[in-house]
């Protein structure tokens, strides 16, 4: 489903990705894990198109998406939800037309079915007779199920989860997690979840994939990883200051 070859990126002198070889697997979820100003966002701005590499191609589909224009880009887009790391919510929208944007943007679906889909989604991630609330009368645990109700309104196949447990307690990241599973699942999703939350990589994921350095140092199972000897990924796994990881 998707494809990263030998990926360059630097933004001035700093060098980002460094010759990065990744392939997710269709219908499963894959988490990106690594350290804070690593890398992971700028990976998946490239796997959606929003930002083009130095040199090296990203596939989705066996499309190489680096040499589309726009138009081209984004037909392919439509293949992709997203639910970003503070949902995203259009606040002066209610929560109805929040889920109901991208079909009235890209669809000549008539209202009524808008409003069944709409309904649908919601239901889906577990939040029914909300649709006329307002982004502020939610919880963050409520504004990340509507984010996800509309990156999935189109029943793309592949939906990219930016951090999606930050901010949140550990009864609701559990909930959101379990959440995660379900709609990969339902949905037959591809799934790419960048995370910190060392629970909930082990949790969602069916692969692993450590980026560092602007390499992926490892991919494997959840159980692989947990059994690799690897210096970095023991280190980042413990969560220990001591070891190769430098502390800046």
């Amino acid at each position: 489903m998707i494809k990263l070859v030998d990926l360059h990126k630097s933004f001035r002198t700093q060098k980002v990705l460094d010759g990065l070889d990744l392939e997710i697997e269709a219908g499963k979820t894959t988490v990106i894990i690594g350290r804070s100003g690593g890398g992971k966002s700028v990976l998946l701005k490239h796997i959606i198109g929003l930002i083009r590499p130095d040199s090296g191609e990203v596939l989705i589909d066996g499309t190489d998406i680096t040499r589309l224009g726009d138009r081209d880009l984004n037909e392919i887009r439509k293949k992709f939800g997203m639910l970003f790391q503070e949902a995203a919510l259009f606040d002066s929208m209610t929560v109805g037309e929040n889920v109901a944007f991208p079909l009235r943007e890209h669809t000549r679906m008539k209202e009524e079915d808008i409003r069944r889909t709409v309904a649908d989604r919601l239901n889906a991630v577990g939040l029914t007779g909300v649709e006329e609330k307002m982004p502020s009368e939610l919880s963050g645990g409520m504004r990340k199920r509507v984010g996800l109700a509309r990156a999935i309104a189109m029943q793309p196949q592949i939906v990219l989860f930016d951090e999606p447990t930050t901010g949140l307690d550990p009864v609701m990241t559990e909930a959101i997690n379990r959440l995660i599973i379900e709609t990969q699942k339902n949905f037959n999703l591809t799934a790419v979840v960048i995370s910190h939350d060392i629970q909930s990589i082990f949790t969602v994921g069916h692969r692993i994939a450590m980026l560092y350095e602007g390499k992926i140092i490892a991919y494997g199972t959840p159980e692989e990883l947990k059994a690799s000897r690897n210096p970095v990924i023991v280190q980042f796994l413990a969560g220990s200051i001591d070891g190769p990881i430098r502390i800046m």
